[in-house]
This record gives C-alpha cells, sequence and structure tokens, in this order.
C-alpha cells in the first residue's frame, strides 16, 4: 500500500491533498457528532469518533484505489499494449477481450483491439488513428459478416498526438466509454459471439507488449 501510495504521490503531487480530505473529513465529523449530539454517554463518544475513523480509512482506501489507477495508466499512456492492459486489468466481468490486438499499422505499431461485451463488438484504437483507418474498415466488415446482427462501436484512445480529434478519450476512461454503449445483448450472447469471433479469426503476432501491468508501472522521477 505504501508502494502504491508513493506511485501516486509522484506521478499526481495534489493527491495528497485529497487523500487528506478523504481521512480529515469522516474524523471530524464523527468527533463533532460525538460531542454535539445530545443525551451521549462515553461508550457512544468513542463509537462515533472510531467510527469516524472507519470511515476515513474506508474513503482514503478507495479515493486511493481510483487516483493510483488513474497514476498508472498516465505511466503508460501512448506506449505500444497500454490499451491490452487497460482491457485485461479494468474491464468488468461481462466484458471478453484480449490484451493482444486484432489488426496492427506495420510502421507505427498504432493497433486496433477487439471487445465484446453488452453493448455489442467494441473496436478501440491504440496509436495515431489516421494510421488506422484501413484497420478499423476491415475489421468491421470482418465483424459485421460473422455476426451481422451485432453493433459494432469504434472507441477512439488519445495518443498525445495532433490528430486524435475530440471523440478521443484518454486510457483511463476508456472502461467508462465502453459501457456507455447501450446494451443489446445478455451474457450468454456475449459469451457465444466472443467464442465465435474467436473461432474465426486469428490476432496477428506483432510487436506489441504483451502482459503490461499498468499497476507496477514506475512513476517518473520529478523533476
Amino acid at each position: 500500500m505504501y508502494q502504491v501510495f508513493t506511485m501516486t504521490r509522484r506521478a499526481d503531487p495534489t493527491s495528497v491533498w485529497w487523500f487528506a480530505l478523504a481521512f480529515v473529513v469522516p474524523v471530524v465529523l464523527g468527533v463533532l457528532l460525538a460531542l454535539l449530539l445530545p443525551g451521549q454517554n462515553w461508550l457512544a463518544i468513542i463509537l462515533w469518533i472510531v467510527a469516524g475513523v472507519l470511515l476515513g480509512v474506508l474513503l482514503f482506501l478507495i479515493v486511493l484505489g481510483r487516483l493510483a489507477e488513474r497514476a498508472a495508466y498516465s505511466q503508460i499512456e501512448g506506449q505500444p499494449g497500454a490499451v491490452g492492459a487497460v482491457l485485461s486489468n479494468s474491464l468488468r466481468r461481462q466484458w471478453r477481450s484480449s490484451e493482444m490486438p486484432v489488426a496492427v499499422h506495420g510502421r507505427s505499431q498504432a493497433a486496433v483491439y477487439r471487445a465484446v461485451g453488452t453493448p455489442g463488438v467494441v473496436l478501440i484504437t491504440e496509436g495515431q488513428r489516421g494510421n488506422l483507418n484501413r484497420q478499423v474498415d476491415e475489421e468491421r466488415r470482418k465483424v459485421q459478416r460473422i455476426v451481422p446482427n451485432v453493433p459494432v462501436h469504434v472507441v477512439h484512445v488519445a495518443s498525445g498526438k495532433d490528430g486524435d480529434g475530440d471523440d478521443a478519450v484518454t486510457l483511463h476512461k476508456l472502461p467508462r466509454a465502453m459501457n456507455k454503449f447501450k446494451k443489446s445483448l445478455n451474457r450468454n450472447e456475449v459469451l457465444a459471439v466472443a467464442n465465435r469471433l474467436d473461432s474465426l479469426t486469428q490476432s496477428p503476432a506483432a510487436a506489441i507488449p504483451k502482459g503490461m501491468d499498468p499497476m507496477r508501472a514506475r512513476a517518473g522521477r520529478p523533476r
């Protein structure tokens, strides 16, 4: 936990204030309730204070988890394989995806990933989107040929370079963007579509790093 806290603090110095706020506010609230509520005995006062401390610890852990995830993804954002790390670590159980891309642009290593969930099939681009227009169109046609009645969505992940467009999402917001699409499949249909696509398509053996764990990414040294 200390290592996660240190990584988050180095990546985002303002996170310390959020940690302090998450812990101090419940503790102060517990103390005020213990002292201001009428008819309190010593046991009730102690219980209110303990409840405030426990709530503060809980909120601290929640904030730590959220900010640590954002800091970790900021360390790998723009690197090949970053989208695969998000798909393998941060999606909910109703999603079926792979950390390997389904299409790759040879020169730039820009890649297209595929995930299947209740909204249907989602294609996610990594790298400069201008290099992937042909790959995205081909993958869309392939999916529509194999499962013609399943919706196909496209999400562009910001590469940090010009040409991303206003509709591109940052890496840590990718799961949220994928879950915003309207649901059209149930769990059984998700599994059936994913198995059908996996059995009829193969991921390219591209030079994309496999198994990148964003929570183990090292924060850059402060300047």
